[in-house]
């Protein structure tokens, strides 16, 4: 099998290029953060023709995640079991999808920015890693993927300069615990043995040609259980889609997944 992650920041503008993706790397499975847009408002014509299916949720031209998958769709959950809310009045937010596709339990995850370090979406970030944690500690058991944006840059090496990002979030010492947590329970960074740097960020800002000068942030990761972890074979960011017009600011990342049994 071979998964792949894409905060596509708006599928609808991005459509084609998401088909294209698809196509030129035979990916199985998608996972989709950023699509900003209802269910009801997602093209998916074009998607369902290539021998795709796709489950999804959006409730504004905000967040919005999404699984596209040719090899099964199956037990479709949005949100995790007491995923936190946010706002006034507190809602959920389109933050969280999981799905069973081809054997393997695959969650598109879009985790809060957090904006600004005790902001109250500050907060509501940790809060929400907390409670995704309790739940993904339940299911390591088999094969699981928790994928997407993270919007945390774990170490130091995940970011072009720490000292230009030494106030705010992404890395602050409470954000990285958040993720280091979901290690500590068993999951596996499976992409990093396979994008050694310079070529391992995964998001570059429109501002100030940070892409072309590869001033760029690792935060879109794929977190495997031990079971899942044990199969994979291979990983990479193409960085290709990040380059010219109409990119997203994030590029895809992409891992091919032996056979379950397969020695």
């Amino acid at each position: 099998m071979r998964l792949a992650t894409w905060n596509v920041n708006s599928l609808r503008s991005r459509i084609d290029r998401v088909e294209a993706f698809l196509t030129r790397h035979d990916i199985d499975v998608l996972a989709v953060q950023e699509t900003k847009a209802r269910e009801d408002q997602l093209p998916l014509m074009g998607l369902q023709s290539l021998g795709y299916d796709v489950a999804a949720v959006g409730y504004h031209q905000w967040n919005g995640v999404a699984i596209i998958s040719r090899v099964g769709l199956a037990d479709v959950e949005v949100g995790f079991p007491e995923m936190p809310e946010f706002g006034d009045p507190p809602t959920a937010e389109a933050r969280a999808i999981g799905a069973t596709c081809g054997g393997v339990r695959i969650w598109s995850l879009y985790v809060p920015n957090g904006r600004k370090v005790d902001d109250p979406h500050f907060h509501y970030k940790l809060d929400w890693l907390a409670r995704l944690r309790a739940s993904a500690a339940t299911w390591t058991d088999g094969p699981t993927a928790l994928v997407g944006d993270w919007n945390i840059a774990p170490t130091d090496d995940d970011v072009f300069d720490i000292t230009q990002f030494a106030t705010s979030t992404h890395v602050t010492p409470r954000e990285r615990a958040a993720f280091n947590a979901f290690l500590d329970d068993g999951y596996v960074d499976v992409v990093r043995p396979h994008t050694p740097e310079p070529d391992s960020y995964t998001y570059w800002d429109y501002y100030r040609q940070r892409f072309e000068r590869n001033r760029g942030m690792r935060i879109d990761f794929v977190l495997g259980s031990p079971p899942l972890a044990a199969r994979v074979r291979s990983a990479f960011v193409d960085r290709d889609e990040r380059a010219g017009k109409g990119a997203s600011d994030h590029a895809p990342v992409v891992v091919d997944l032996a056979p379950d049994g397969a020695p």
